[in-house]
């Protein structure tokens, strides 16, 4: 459904003090995703993830690289004839409260789009069949139609939001979800169920969902049997079966982010000690090598002397970008398992 090959995005601005910055936010990055199929995106806030995000749904546009949505590469085309290829791809913004306005209803919300939908496919437009498609939407999402369709966001709890804006993304039929922290500030209570929602939609409507997060449990439960890429700075650092990366990482990266799963306390089983960066991220700095050298664990004198990229190495089941790749099984990835 979507294929993107090195794409690229780098971010120019002047301080205040006459200092020019530059940020990398993308460098290269190469994944495809398949109809009916899942891929997630883990990684720690400023990596890069939502600029992904917002590239593939046509609310930012990239430098360089190959963008194909169903076949067709967008990149020769005018904005215009990319509209109807970005309207396919949704969406659902991790902020529900904000993500609403507050002057509408939830009927009027839906209503929208689901009118102009129905121009643009010669369906009834009415007000009567608008509003039973809405009310559609609601239950297919799990929400009561009479309860909710009168009702402005601030009326709604946090997880009614959420799956108000899930239905809304579904208004236009879309191919493609795009879930950007979709649960991050849903209540813990809430969370199982939007993602159980994201697994039914894919399951049941055969849509396509790109999954970012910074939370590998979350990931490895909304893609299962699809791909899971780790990206640090904007680069692709490991990449493969969504269970083959949880249980064996091979980056120091990606190991860092599965040692920081909490650890029930009472439940902690003999195993080697968590991961921990040894700095922190500092995005003024373009260290040689590895990026993530400055910050590694293991980091030694080959890992500065010159830049790995994504590639296989005997005995790994899963593509990495690192000088020294190394599976190991981190406590928290047993307890993972065990709970």
């Amino acid at each position: 459904m979507i294929e993107a090959r090195n794409i690229t995005r780098t971010y120019r601005s002047r301080g205040s003090f006459g200092g020019d910055r530059t940020v990398r936010a993308l460098r290269g990055v190469d994944f495809t995703l398949p109809k009916g199929g899942a891929v997630s995106f883990i990684g720690e806030s400023g990596c890069g993830k939502t600029t992904l995000g917002k590239i593939l749904t046509g609310l930012e546009t990239f430098d360089g690289g190959e963008l194909v949505i169903d076949g067709v590469e967008l990149s020769g085309l005018s904005q215009r004839r990319r509209a109807p290829y970005f309207r396919r791809i949704q969406m659902i913004h991790q902020d529900p409260y904000s993500a609403l306005n507050p002057t509408r209803t939830v009927a009027q919300t839906l209503g929208d789009p689901l009118r102009m939908r129905a121009g643009e496919t010669g369906r009834d437009g009415g007000s009567a069949a608008v509003r039973a498609r809405a009310a559609e939407l609601l239950q297919l999402v799990g929400l009561d139609p009479g309860g909710v369709l009168p009702k402005y966001p601030h009326q709604l709890s946090g997880g009614q939001r959420q799956r108000v804006v899930i239905a809304r993304a579904l208004t236009v039929d879309p191919e493609v979800l795009i879930a950007d922290e979709a649960v991050s500030m849903i209540d813990v209570s809430m969370r199982l169920g939007i993602l159980s929602l994201l697994r039914d939609l894919r399951a049941d409507l055969g849509i396509s969902l790109l999954f970012i997060t910074h939370d590998v449990a979350t990931a490895r439960y909304v893609g299962e049997g699809g791909e899971l890429h780790v990206i640090y700075r904007g680069e692709v650092v490991e990449r493969g079966a969504t269970d083959s990366v949880v249980q064996a990482p091979v980056h120091p990266y990606t190991q860092c982010l599965l040692s920081a799963i909490p650890v029930l306390r009472g439940l902690e089983l003999p195993g080697p000690e968590r991961l921990v960066p040894l700095a922190a991220l500092d995005e003024r700095t373009e260290p040689p090598g590895c990026l993530f050298a400055p910050r590694c664990p293991f980091a030694d004198d080959a890992c500065t002397a010159a830049r790995p990229t994504l590639g296989r190495t005997s005995g790994v089941e899963q593509e990495h970008a690192c000088v020294h790749p190394t599976p190991r099984r981190v406590v928290a990835v047993e307890l993972s398992e065990r709970v």
